[in-house]
C-alpha cells in the first residue's frame, strides 16, 4: 500500500498500537481519522496531533457500526483504508465459570466487529483505484495463551477471515493485510503490561512494522521477528513447548 496521499481509518485509534500507527500515519501525510468509544481518550490524541478527526463508536454494537459507517462515508468519502485495531483482552478462569459475558463481548469487539465494519465499507473501497483493509490480530493467533482463550480464538478467527477476504479481492483494486503483533508494551491488558521488560517496547514495534509495511510489494502478513516463532510453531514443530511457556508465564 502507498505509504502517504491515503484516508485512513484507525479503529482502538485511541491508545496502544492504533493510535502510535494512526499518529505515525499522520506524520507521513495521510488524513487520519481515529475512532474508538472513548471520548475522551480520542481528545487528547487530537490534542496532540493537530488536523486528525476523532469520531466516536461502538465496534461491538451493530447499530452503532451501521450509524459510524454512514456517517464516515458521508463525510469523508476520500476513505480508502480501513485498519481494523479495536480489540479487548480479558483473561478467562474457564474452571471457575461466570465467563459466558466476557467472552461473548471479546467475540462481539474482536471478530464481529472488523467483520460487520468491512460489510458496511467494503462497496465503498472497491470503488476506489487504491484500497487497503488491515487487520490486526496476534500471535496469539497462532499460539494460543490457554489464560486468554477466548481473545486467542478470535485473533485465530479473524486471521482465517483476512485469509479468505484476500482471496476473493486478489483481483480487486483492495489490498488485504494483516498485522500480527507479539506481547508488546501497551496497557491492552492493563498498567502492568505497558512497563512489562517481557514484552516488546512499543516503539519497537511500530518501527519494525512500518519498514516491513513499506515494502514492495506490500506483504501479505506483517510479522515482526519477535513473532516469528509463534508464527512458524506448526511448521517448526516448536507449537507444544511454546504453549507451555505462554501458559507459564
Amino acid at each position: 500500500m502507498d505509504m502517504s496521499g491515503n484516508t485512513i481509518l484507525v479503529t482502538g485509534g485511541a491508545s496502544g498500537i492504533g493510535r502510535r500507527l494512526a499518529e505515525v500515519f499522520h506524520a507521513r501525510g495521510n488524513a487520519v481519522i481515529v475512532a474508538s468509544r472513548r471520548r475522551s481518550a480520542l481528545d487528547a490524541v487530537v490534542a496532540a496531533n493537530p488536523g486528525m478527526i476523532a469520531m466516536e463508536f461502538d465496534v461491538a454494537d451493530p447499530a452503532s457500526i451501521a450509524a459510524f459507517s454512514a456517517e464516515i462515508l458521508a463525510n469523508h468519502p476520500d476513505l480508502n483504508v480501513v485498519l481494523h485495531n479495536a480489540g479487548i483482552m480479558r483473561r478467562e478462569a474457564l474452571a471457575a465459570g461466570d465467563w459466558l459475558a466476557t467472552a461473548e463481548a471479546i467475540v462481539a469487539t474482536n471478530l464481529l466487529g472488523p467483520i460487520r465494519l468491512t460489510e458496511a465499507l467494503l462497496p465503498h473501497l472497491l470503488a476506489k483505484p487504491k484500497a487497503a483493509i488491515l487487520t490486526v490480530t496476534s500471535g496469539l493467533a497462532f499460539v494460543p495463551s490457554a489464560w486468554f482463550p477466548t481473545y486467542s480464538a478470535t485473533k485465530a478467527g479473524l486471521h482465517s477471515w483476512t485469509q479468505a477476504l484476500r482471496r476473493q479481492l486478489r483481483e480487486t483494486s483492495v489490498e488485504v493485510v494483516e498485522i500480527a503483533p507479539p506481547y508488546v508494551q501497551t496497557e491492552l491488558t492493563g498498567a502492568h503490561q505497558a512497563v512489562d521488560p517481557r514484552a516488546m517496547p512499543l516503539e519497537d514495534y511500530i518501527a519494525e512494522t512500518l519498514s516491513l509495511l513499506s515494502a514492495t510489494p506490500t506483504p501479505a502478513e506483517v510479522i515482526v521477528e519477535r513473532c516469528r516463532p509463534l508464527r512458524d510453531a506448526e511448521k517448526t514443530g516448536a507449537f507444544e513447548q511454546i504453549f507451555e511457556a505462554i501458559a507459564a508465564s
